[in-house]
């Protein structure tokens, strides 16, 4: 049910109720914690995250219900404090990998990541805060996600709807995860590449359950997307490539050929397509940009001194604001010249010092820029939709034309040398930073929609939106460092003798290093990334006729079944179209009811789906976290094998059966909730 913005809400603002209890905190610090690992993981593993708030809404409720006193306010903040994990998690996942990937880092730093996440993220929180009044009542803005969270809580507050689907999906998730990747009884893929001559052909299919629950997440659109990148990639791409370049030297093994054609060829192409998805965005956004600019500075020219304002309308004051900006702006310069204050760079040390000045008042401004768009858009079309990868490519743009700039002729771009390298890590940290703070706005914006809802306090979600902040600003380092020294990431691997399959391929900060590498040092494997910008291209150019037919084809979906492994690609697929066959099934089943049971049903099906896919994710997910402990211990993801490696065909097929039967079991328990 929507909610306009002028419903009452579920506690008026003369209501006094405990909302920022002791219980409330504690719970919230671990959802966050937990939500922000699983997030990173799947960042890393697929480039996409699942939104917490509503996990977090649902688990809060279960919990806090067992509790003798408890309301839907402290269920709302502590999903408020849940969703900066997340969001922290994209912001630093989206870009800081880059890092590793161009060898900058040879692995995470804690103090230079932590305060990355910690500037970008409260900055994101302050840039909201001049936003929220006028957003939350301009009609045209329904904030879905936000909606539905407030939904949530106003009915089902004192039940714990949806806890047991949650858990129940995690367990699966969990359970199978570490049967796959701990234990390794359970195979991950399962493929079939084969050589003839100088053609190399074949297909495979991945088993992850936290990728088949995030497909059903993203629904069958982006899933077919997808798909349609997955045959141009490897049902065409592979044989073609490998009669027009011939087969990589020294490699025997099929599928081993397969992969190093995706390496040296195949992902460029889907690097290619989306720059052009993400440049197309960035001109589609410069209307809300402005929508949004306007909206801020009607918002703060609206507020009256003096003037008495209700509990439920009391945001964190703008001179506070102001104080809290400058001060978050001191370890924020420091930030910055401790990667741009350097003797890589061929110029003085005051002129250096002048342009991380400038760097700083290019994160600031374009920081808000950048929230103000994902404001906007969290209140147009959801946070699940936010265009995150595309400010992230904006900004890099701009931020190391910026940099080239100052540096001038000084700069040596014939290679990837110290110079261009210090210039590249300044641009990656300026940008991990807006990114970081646009994706705290879009999560709060929807967070504020849900209080208002509720009747919460403004300023309470802001100051446990910044706890939130912090806790996910401290954890991630740590669980950062654990998923690449046991996993390794975009092909760097940590440790000699680590399987390369096994890689986090970070795909939004691999467009990230593969960008700022060609604006420093001229460098592109231009064939290939030809080709994938003339597809983005060509499916521009269908998508006005596609529409009519009421079809189209999104860019970075298809750049990412191009860019992403088959074994990684094949679950969002499956999840996404099972999604598909459920809704069908369901809608054949109701369409005899009446409209208001019909709906009923649909509604119940559609979360029970929704949750026990959310449940999987973040199950399968923190088990991923959890086993980088020994993995990175030992140096190698074999810690725990269970069974010798000549019974891997043997593990791959009772992972094809564990997977059926997992969507299988899934597919009766959401038509069942639908009866």
């Amino acid at each position: 049910m929507a909610s306009s913005p002028n419903d009452d809400p579920l506690f008026p603002s003369s209501a006094i109720v405990p909302e920022m209890t002791f219980k409330a905190i504690v719970l919230a610090v671990i959802l966050t914690i937990v939500l922000a690992a699983a997030n990173a993981f799947l960042a890393l593993k697929v480039g996409l995250t699942i939104a917490a708030s509503i996990p977090a809404a649902v688990i809060s409720m279960g919990v806090l219900h067992l509790f003798k006193r408890s309301n839907a306010l402290e269920s709302n903040l502590v999903q408020t404090a849940a969703s900066a994990g997340e969001a922290i998690a994209s912001g630093l996942m989206y870009s800081l990998p880059a890092l590793i990937i161009l060898r900058y880092w040879v692995g995470f730093h804690y103090w230079e990541t932590m305060f990355i996440g910690l500037v970008g993220g409260i900055l994101g929180v302050l840039f909201t805060i001049p936003l929220r009044k006028v957003l939350l009542t301009e009609r045209s803005l329904r904030f879905p996600e936000g909606t539905a969270i407030g939904n949530i809580l106003r009915v089902n507050a004192a039940k714990g709807v949806g806890l047991k689907e949650l858990l129940t999906g995690g367990a699966w998730g969990a359970v199978i995860a570490l049967l796959q990747t701990g234990f390794k009884v359970l195979g991950e893929s399962l493929q079939f590449w084969a050589v003839r001559g100088n053609l190399a052909f074949g297909i495979g299919c991945g088993f992850s359950p936290a990728l088949l629950g995030a497909g059903y997440i993203i629904g069958v659109n982006a899933a077919g997307t997808i798909l349609i990148g997955v045959v141009l990639a490897w049902v065409i791409g592979v044989p073609v490539l490998s009669l027009i370049y011939g087969l990589p030297h020294g490699i025997t093994d099929p599928s081993q050929i397969a992969w190093a054609l995706w390496k040296t060829q195949i992902r460029y192409i889907g690097v290619g397509t989306m720059m052009v998805g993400g440049i197309y965005a960035i001109l589609g956004l410069l209307k809300p940009i402005y929508i949004g600019i306007k909206s801020s500075i009607i918002a703060a020219s609206q507020l009256e001194v003096g003037e008495i304002i209700p509990r439920i309308e009391r945001d964190i004051s703008l001179k506070i604001v102001l104080y809290l900006l400058i001060a978050i702006s001191i370890p924020g310069y420091f930030l910055l010249a401790h990667f741009g204050v350097t003797d890589m760079l061929p110029i003085s040390l005051g002129s250096s010092q002048i342009m991380v000045f400038l760097c700083l008042i290019f994160t600031i401004i374009g920081g808000f820029f950048f929230s103000a768009v994902c404001a906007y858009f969290a209140g147009l079309i959801g946070s699940s939709s936010s265009p995150i990868s595309s400010i992230s490519l904006m900004s890099l743009i701009l931020c190391s034309l910026l940099i080239i700039f100052w540096l001038g002729p000084h700069l040596d771009v014939t290679a990837n040398n110290g110079q261009t390298l210090a210039g590249m890590g300044l641009a990656i940290v300026i940008t991990a930073v807006i990114c970081s703070a646009a994706a705290i706005s879009c999560d709060i914006m929807q967070d504020l929609k849900a209080g208002h809802m509720v009747g919460a306090t403004p300023w309470k979600q802001q100051l446990m939106m910044m706890i939130g902040v912090v806790i996910a600003s401290v954890t991630l380092p740590f669980v950062i460092n654990l998923l690449f020294n046991a996993y390794g990431i975009g092909g760097i691997l940590p440790h000699p003798g680590m399987d390369p399959n096994q890689t986090l391929l970070a795909p939004q900060a691999g467009l990230m290093a593969t960008v700022v590498e060609g604006l420093f040092t001229h460098q592109f494997n231009a064939t290939m990334l030809g080709v994938g910008m003339g597809l983005g291209l060509t499916a521009l150019l269908l998508n006005p006729f596609l529409r009519k037919k009421g079809f189209s084809i999104p860019i970075l979906p298809l750049g990412i079944g191009i860019y992403l492994p088959i074994s990684t690609t094949t679950p969002l697929i499956l999840g996404g179209f099972l999604s598909y066959y459920v809704k069908r099934m369901i809608d054949k089943r109701t369409k005899n009811d009446q409209p208001e049971l019909r709906a009923q049903k649909e509604h119940k099906s559609s979360q029970t789906g929704l949750l026990i896919s959310c449940g999987m994710v973040a199950g399968a997910s923190v088990m991923a976290v959890v086993l980088a402990i020994p993995f990175g211990i030992k140096g190698n993801a074999d810690a725990l094998r269970l069974i010798p490696e000549n019974y891997d065909t043997l593990a791959q097929w009772l992972g094809a059966a564990v997977t059926v039967i997992l969507i299988l079991w899934f597919k009766k328990r959401v038509m069942k909730a639908g009866q």
